[in-house]
């Protein structure tokens, strides 16, 4: 393993304080899932590793502040997953968390550390983006709001600036029915990435919204607001057409080992028809 310098701040100040002092050189340790695998192996190499795991400021819970819900940085999947009042409000976010890695992953991976990867394929970015959802960064000139959709950029980057740290990820509160569904194709059950990821949620005004990742650099959000998806007796092909309209810009990898870009694009279109279907049915039983 590649030798490191440790350092375990006790203040988001000290915390960024060390991000500007080593800037790329420097790793973030929370839950650790993917950071101590790159050490191991040797894809990661950075100077210190800084261990935000005992900072107040990042600590980990679900806040109701009325307009909206606030989930601390370090919350990890098993509570997002076992969360009463995300189950009942951003559904699709509770089945994204429940379905990362292993159990004992979910134990120990955030949420934070699930979108700062900068993975296409990481499981609860789609269903964020259909929630419109918040990135609370902090850094040297204060705290900023970053829009979701403004967050992954490419695989591994993000729109965090030098010395910047998430330290919450914000919800809007739900207004009016929705129903939601997240949805996944992998090579096998558990433990692995996905080879396509998808969420949609349809709403009372018939506005859909789908959000899809693991086919090209960064996930995507699509919204149709014709009403012709959210049609529970609405033409088929009509709605495939669209759904081809939503899924244009899906750009899968040929270098990828878990599956082929002609299978990733077959599959995005049979999770986009299935995930249609599920979001009008949940809508339907609220």
């Amino acid at each position: 393993m590649h030798a490191f310098a440790y350092e375990r701040p006790a203040t988001l100040a000290e915390a960024i304080g060390l991000l500007e002092a080593h800037g790329s050189r420097a790793s973030l340790l929370a839950g650790g899932t993917d950071l101590i695998i790159g050490l191991r192996d040797g894809t990661q190499t950075p100077a210190v590793v800084i261990d935000v795991k005992r900072i107040a400021e990042l600590c980990p819970g679900i806040r109701d502040d009325g307009d909206r819900v606030t989930i601390g940085a370090t919350t990890v999947m098993t509570e997002l997953a076992d969360s009463e009042l995300i189950r009942s409000r951003y559904r699709a976010l509770a089945e994204a968390a429940s379905v990362v890695g292993s159990v004992q992953i979910r134990n120990r991976a955030t949420i934070a550390g699930n979108i700062c990867n900068g993975s296409p394929a990481a499981d609860t970015l789609p269903p964020l983006l259909v929630y419109d959802a918040v990135v609370v960064a902090a850094g040297p000139n204060g705290i900023r709001h970053i829009p979701i959709d403004s967050f992954p950029v490419r695989s591994r980057v993000t729109a965090l600036l030098p010395g910047e740290l998430v330290i919450a990820i914000e919800l809007p509160a739900t207004s009016g029915r929705t129903g939601a569904v997240h949805l996944r194709q992998s090579r096998r059950r558990g433990h692995d990435l996905a080879s396509v990821t998808l969420c949609c949620a349809v709403n009372e005004a018939a506005v859909t919204r789908i959000a899809y990742g693991s086919v090209g650099p960064r996930p995507l959000l699509r919204i149709d607001e014709s009403g012709v998806l959210a049609d529970a007796a609405g033409d088929d092909a009509a709605k495939a057409a669209i759904l081809e309209r939503m899924f244009a810009a899906a750009a899968p990898s040929r270098n990828s080992m878990r599956a082929s870009p002609e299978y990733r694009l077959a599959m995005l279109r049979v999770l986009g028809t299935r995930g249609v279907r599920i979001a009008i049915d949940r809508l339907a039983q609220k």
